[in-house]
This record gives C-alpha cells, structure tokens and sequence, in this order.
C-alpha cells in the first residue's frame, strides 16, 4: 500500500494512542515537574482577569495526556486564585478512550467535558492550553526535485517520490534535495482557534518544540522506549512527530483575526512566569527531592536542553493587553 505521508502518520499516531502508554516512551514537561503546570494555571488565572474576569470562564487543555498539568494548575489556582477556579470549566480535547479513563481517575469531576475535536468545544470565551499537541498532528512532505517539487509517500517502510497532488503553495526557489513540511492540520486549528477567540474572547497558549521561523529540513521522527526508532516502521509501534512551523501558525491565526504574542523560547517564557523561583521553593520545602526540582527546572529552560528548541505561542482577542511572559526584553 503506497500513502501519502500525512496520511501515514495520522494512523500510525492513532494506532499509537490507542494501544500503548506514550509515557512509556517519552517525557513531557508536566511529567518532570509539577511547578510547569502551576505556572500555567497561574498565568490563566491572570489572563482570565485581563480578560474582565469572564464567569464561567471555560479553560481547555488539547491533547491533555495523562492529566497531569491541568491537576497541577486547578491546584494552584485554586490556592492562589480562587475566584478564578470558581469560574472555570475544563474542557479536555482528547481522541483515546484510554488516556480519557487516565484523566477521569486523575481530575474526576472537575472535568465538565470531554471532545473529539475543537469543533466540540461549548461557545464563549475561553483559555485554551496545548503543551506539545501540535507535534503530533500529521505533515506533508515536498522535496525539490530539479525545477519540480515532488511529494513524498509511503511505501512497504520508506519513502517514495510521485508528483504532488493538490500541493499548497511552496518556495519558488530551493536547493534540489530541499525538503518542505507542511501541516495543514496545525494550521487549521491556529485558524479555527483564531477566529473563536476573535469573536468570543480569550487565549490559546501553544508549547511545543520547531524553530521560530519556517525552514526547510525533514524533521520527522519517532520514540520508543525513550529512544530513537523508524519513523516509517510499523504504524502504532512508535510516537510520531514533527517539528512546529511557528511561522504558519502565527501568520494563519492573524489571518483568522487573532492577536499573536511571539513565539519566543520556551525558557525565557517559564522563567518570566516563575518557574525558577517556584521550583526553588519546592527544593525548601522537599531537602531531599531538592537536587530533583532544581535540575527540573534547568531541563525545560537551558538553552541546551528543552529551553530554545522549544517555544511559546499565543494567539489572543486583539483588546487584550501583552500577556505575562511575553513582555518585550
């Protein structure tokens, strides 16, 4: 059977999520630290006054895994700002049965609601979180091929090349060999997300890990057991991702009618919300998980490890003000 390649992805990623434990495999920022989640519950809870303190409020986790950030930022609020938690309503957008039934046994009846998609999503104004969802969602690949882009498939566990069908707008000029990602899924959800917020109101916060401009490069791979694997082996036997056009998504919520704040690095933004100074309380308060905390805290900010691959998005209602963290230097 010969696929396209964003086709081949988007089954392999739902075979994935169906059958195994992605956490098995890899580690997201939630999981190293509970003080990612708790500044993210802290700096929705300053949005949300930004925004007129709307009452309900509701507040969206995409692609929520275990439920890990949204316990850790209901905790917070609910400590530091409990008007806020008072007139949220969680909403998860979640696809696998499996991981629905992890986040129920962690969140239980915080959860207001469940959905397949944005699309499901109840009206009105909203705060919309999404750490490293928009990785997963499936790309397409052109190459240059002489003066021709050509689009790359699968087939039998490698790539073959055939001309492109339907091929969205692609540079003009490139190397031969050049390979070009498109996610036209990210881009969707940027637009759809855009235009909600412009005409309901709120903020959709994306972290993930790409560069802050578009650039050529084939960035598809694969985990497994906390490791490399093929990325074109057996659909489901592996987590599948791609690196975030920033670009594209920036220039496609601003289309859709959405303020856009950055992107900038994932450490200069956690670090202007707290995370170190959260962190080092938590060495006080736990001497013998200290040297846990702080390490934590260096892994998803260092310029070396999560904290310049990574970066934060924010796409918001065009009356808000600058949002904590991204405040000019």
């Amino acid at each position: 059977m010969t696929e396209r390649l964003d086709h081949f992805m988007a089954r392999a990623v739902a075979a994935y999520y169906a059958a195994r434990d992605p956490f098995a495999d890899f580690t997201t920022a939630p999981e190293i630290t509970q003080a990612f989640g708790e500044c993210l519950g802290l700096w929705a809870a300053v949005t949300w006054d930004a925004m007129g303190r709307p009452d309900p409020v509701l507040l969206v986790e995409l692609g929520p895994g275990r439920g890990t950030l949204m316990a850790d930022a209901l905790r917070a609020a609910a400590e530091m700002a409990p008007d806020f938690r008072a007139a949220l309503r969680v909403h998860l957008v979640e696809i696998s049965p499996r991981l629905r039934q992890v986040q129920a046994a962690r969140l239980g009846t915080a959860v207001a609601g469940w959905h397949d998609d944005i699309a499901g999503l109840p009206p009105g104004p909203a705060i919309i979180i999404g750490n490293e969802f928009l990785d997963a969602l499936p790309i397409r690949q052109f190459i240059r091929r002489g003066d021709a882009w050509l689009e790359r498939f699968v087939r039998d566990g490698a790539f073959v090349e055939a001309p492109a069908i339907a091929a969205p707008p692609l540079p003009p000029q490139a190397e031969d060999g050049a390979v070009q990602e498109v996610n036209e899924p990210a881009r969707t959800v940027a637009a759809a997300l855009g235009a909600r917020i412009a005409a309901e109101g709120g903020t959709a916060l994306f972290l993930d890990y790409g560069p802050a401009q578009s650039a050529f490069g084939d960035s598809l791979q694969a985990m497994a057991a906390h490791g490399v694997a093929d990325p074109l082996g057996p659909a489901g036997t592996a987590d599948l991702t791609a690196h975030v056009d920033f670009a594209a998504l920036a220039e496609a919520g601003r289309g859709a009618g959405a303020r856009v704040m950055g992107p900038l690095p994932q450490g200069v933004f956690l670090a202007r919300l707290g995370l170190h100074a959260r962190s080092a309380m938590l060495a006080r308060l736990d001497p013998g998980g200290a040297k846990r905390h702080l390490s934590a805290a260096q892994r998803l900010t260092a310029p070396e490890y999560m904290g310049r691959l990574f970066k934060a998005l924010c796409l918001c209602h065009p009356a808000l003000p600058t949002l904590p963290g991204f405040e000019e230097p």
